[in-house]
């Protein structure tokens, strides 16, 4: 098993064990993507065929209210991406997923991932406890944003998520953490000082 196969096995096993025989059934259904810096993985209103496992780079998916862009999540290496709930529902997305580096990343169609349902039993139950992972994820995200403050968020982020500090343009986490940007400016000189 080369790196790249090794780190998505990694990643499963912490849901659901594959045998290598499993493994290898899925690893031939899946396509290598690349994207280039601001390149588009999705357009919102577009219907998702795909989900991807971030092999490196860095994804940003946001939506418009109005003319204002809005972040609701970043894919960094090691993680799944792509328009879950469009993948899921068969509806337009309500997102839309760019690349803000190069990203290389692995491919997985709603066909092939169907077909592999039909095929082993298993890859229902681990697809089930990635989206109840992803669920779980998300109504906590929810929860923080109504009960934390605007400090306790962006401490809670960038404890979480370092290493988005740097590569993240400031005012998308701010939007993200629905901290106004000249706010988010004034937090980041308080947080070092204590």
């Amino acid at each position: 098993m080369d790196v790249i196969q090794q780190r998505l096995k990694n990643f499963l096993d912490q849901f659901l064990p594959v045998t290598d025989a499993e493994f290898e059934m899925l690893w031939q259904l899946l396509e290598p993507r690349s994207l280039k810096k601001k390149e588009f993985l999705l357009h919102q209103g577009e219907t998702e065929q795909h989900l991807y496992f971030m092999v490196s780079g860095l994804v940003h998916q946001y939506f418009y209210k109005g003319k204002e862009m809005v972040s609701t999540d970043f894919f960094p290496a090691g993680r799944i991406t792509g328009g879950v709930i469009s993948f899921l529902s068969g509806e337009p997305s309500y997102y839309t997923l760019q690349a803000l580096e190069p990203c290389e990343m692995i491919s997985l169609s709603k066909t092939s991932l169907e077909w592999l349902y039909t095929v082993n039993k298993k890859w229902q139950k681990l697809a089930r406890e990635l989206l109840i992972t992803y669920l779980i994820s998300q109504e906590k995200e929810i929860m923080d944003t109504i009960q934390l403050t605007m400090r306790e968020r962006y401490v809670q982020f960038s404890r979480s998520y370092p290493e988005l500090l740097e590569k993240v343009p400031q005012r998308r986490i701010a939007s993200y953490l629905n901290i106004k940007p000249e706010t988010f400016s004034r937090l980041k000189p308080l947080l070092k000082n204590g």
